[in-house]
């Protein structure tokens, strides 16, 4: 079920530093799996769709539930209307905490049936967490985050979210069982240290 407009997309709204990092993130990881085609759940604010579709020669398919985000295809990550194995890299970014958890690992094994290789995923990870960077001259730079769930609190729905890690419940751990459960193999996953809210999955097939 649709649960924002348009509007919520509007760049003095939405758009901050940390979520154009993770857009870069977004796109790092794409072009990685150096994908003959791809399809993107979750078109929001377009920024990974008018990269793609101007400066590659991708194929590139937006699927969206919204119909006013104007995608190439509506239509629900819990039922892809598409053929099985039909795109190289197949990505959900901030899209799955939008449905109850209960229907995580059927939303993935839809994921998975619809790629031929990759599934990126990124999830909202809550937590205190702390950084260092550190730039010296004729050194590269060092940066480390690190994420403390100490005293996790419960997630309450707030109109979006049904769910987060590092919330009761919800541990990073669990969340890495169940993709595996699926038959994926995470090849990685991490922290954007620009935006520690969110994690990112590169899963493979």
């Amino acid at each position: 079920m649709k649960q924002v407009d348009k509007e919520f997309y509007n760049f003095d709204k939405y758009c901050d530093i940390e979520r154009w990092s993770n857009f870069w993130y977004q796109l790092n990881e794409i072009l990685k799996c150096k994908p003959r085609s791809i399809l993107e759940i979750g078109v929001g604010s377009k920024v990974i769709s008018n990269y793609l579709k101007n400066a590659t020669e991708t194929e590139f398919v937006g699927l969206d539930i919204a119909e006013d985000l104007q995608p190439d295809i509506v239509g629900s990550i819990n039922k892809i209307p598409l053929d099985n194995k039909k795109f190289d890299v197949v990505c959900a970014f901030e899209v799955l905490e939008h449905l109850p958890y209960e229907e995580f690992k059927y939303c993935l094994s839809e994921l998975m049936r619809v790629s031929n290789k990759y599934v990126l995923i990124s999830l909202p990870h809550w937590g205190r967490h702390f950084s260092i960077h550190v730039r010296l001259p004729f050194f590269n730079k060092i940066q480390f985050s690190l994420k403390i769930n100490i005293w996790p609190i419960k997630h309450k729905f707030n109109g979006q979210h049904y769910w987060e890690i590092g919330k009761i419940g919800f541990p990073l751990a669990r969340i890495r069982n169940d993709i595996k459960s699926i038959g994926f193999k995470i090849v990685r996953d991490y922290i954007i240290f620009e935006s520690p809210y969110h994690h990112f999955f590169v899963l493979r097939k």
